[in-house]
């Protein structure tokens, strides 16, 4: 098997093309569809195993978004994407590192070089989901601070007239948007890349037990790589939602 940074083409469907990333993503988006419909069925005041372990999960979130905003009421309002992001990134993480990911596929010929083309992929070691994640990221920031400071004050912070120090700050903070999508999209497809590729080489050297440990290493650095750009998603909101007086 050869190592790509890019996702591979496995198919398409009218003209739009179907890589292993992209299907591993819908895979882990119908997970999450599929135990948000179970949760919904199975809520109950008295609740289950399934219920704990899920409302666990949801008790954590909250907790970490209360820390940040300081208000429960806040927190819920920003909850929803927050919990998506995370639960969205964890979900894709850990599929990447199941048994056949990566080694289940077919073979191609590429410049002469028969080459396995595996049908799943981590999504998040493809740079196009890790850019899609950060970008809808940023662009609900902007959309918080508009509705919590207003429209003109916000907009404000980017585009000040009123003397060049101002103006020079506004075109700063406008540049530092933009360099969060990419220190947001970087960071979690060079981890999740770089250990795709550990566990590829330590499975070609050692294939029996060496691989467990670092399968065991990869799934707490699933758990972390998502908790860091949720955090870091919090604390973008929380500054753009902050009023000046504050």
């Amino acid at each position: 098997m050869e190592i790509s940074i890019a996702a591979e083409k496995i198919g398409e469907i009218y003209g739009l093309d179907i890589t292993n990333s992209m299907l591993t993503s819908i895979i882990a988006s119908l997970i999450l569809i599929i135990i948000a419909i179970i949760f919904r069925l199975i809520m109950n005041l008295k609740p289950g195993k399934i219920q704990n372990a899920i409302e666990i999960v949801f008790d954590f979130l909250i907790n970490q978004i209360e820390n940040v905003f300081g208000s429960f009421n806040e927190a819920k309002k920003y909850f929803p994407l927050l919990a998506t992001i995370f639960l969205f990134i964890i979900v894709n993480n850990w599929l990447g590192i199941l048994p056949g990911i990566g080694t289940i596929g077919i073979y191609e010929t590429i410049h002469g070089k028969e080459i396995l083309v595996p049908y799943f992929r981590s999504g998040n070691a493809d740079l196009n989901t890790t850019i899609a994640l950060a970008l809808i990221t940023i662009i609900c920031v902007q959309i918080f601070g508009m509705l919590a400071i207003g429209v003109s004050k916000y907009l404000g912070k980017f585009f000040n007239f009123k003397n060049p120090i101002y103006f020079s700050i506004g075109i700063l903070e406008i540049i530092s948007e933009f360099s969060r999508i990419i220190s947001f999209s970087f960071r979690l497809f060079g981890n999740v890349f770089a250990g795709e590729v550990l566990l590829i080489i330590i499975a070609k050297l050692m294939p029996y037990f060496a691989p467990l440990p670092f399968y065991i290493l990869e799934i707490f650095v699933g758990f972390i790589q998502a908790l860091v750009f949720t955090m870091l998603a919090m604390v973008f909101i929380r500054m753009a939602t902050l009023k000046e007086e504050h």
